[in-house]
């Protein structure tokens, strides 16, 4: 029998270690308001577009804010582009690239670039390599600060 890898099956899988009655899909299923079978067709991947309503229960029902990232960054047709993390990757790690992302010298020179861009209004052919490199580095840090909002509500839910 192949092992279920649906995200909201894991998550409730590994949030029942510290609350054992959600190893019962009856009973998460209706402490999020929901039919059994129809958590049981979320965790399947049956249903291909989970409500967000219960993507947010289900998210602090388990304990696993990165669902909602994850259902935005891959689930919502509207919002698929944001630079969203979608797991928790160690306090430590994310602490580590946020702060090289928030170098002194590099914003320095990342507003000074954007500002010479900016100055007359208009996006010339030659800026237009220059805007690109620093949406891309706006692009990494946002999906760093995204990680690090996934690990401080994890860490600090309940305190």
């Amino acid at each position: 029998m192949k092992e279920n890898t649906n995200i909201y099956f894991q998550a409730r899988k590994e949030a029942s270690k510290g609350d054992a009655r959600l190893f019962n899909r009856d009973f998460a299923a209706e402490q999020l308001g929901v039919a059994s079978y129809t958590l049981g067709e979320y965790e399947r991947g049956v249903t291909k577009v989970v409500p967000i309503d219960k993507v947010v229960l289900m998210a602090d029902l388990y304990n696993k804010p990165e669902l909602v990232t994850n259902y935005c960054r891959h689930e919502c047709p509207v919002h698929g582009f944001l630079p969203l993390a979608t797991e928790d990757k160690g306090i430590q790690g994310i602490t580590l690239r946020l702060l090289n992302g928030l170098d002194d010298d590099d914003l320095d020179e990342m507003k000074s670039k954007l500002i010479d861009i900016a100055e007359d209004g208009e996006v010339s052919d030659e800026e237009v390599a220059e805007l690109r490199k620093i949406v891309d580095q706006l692009t990494k840090i946002a999906e760093v600060i995204s990680e690090l909002k996934i690990a401080a509500e994890k860490r600090l839910k309940g305190r």
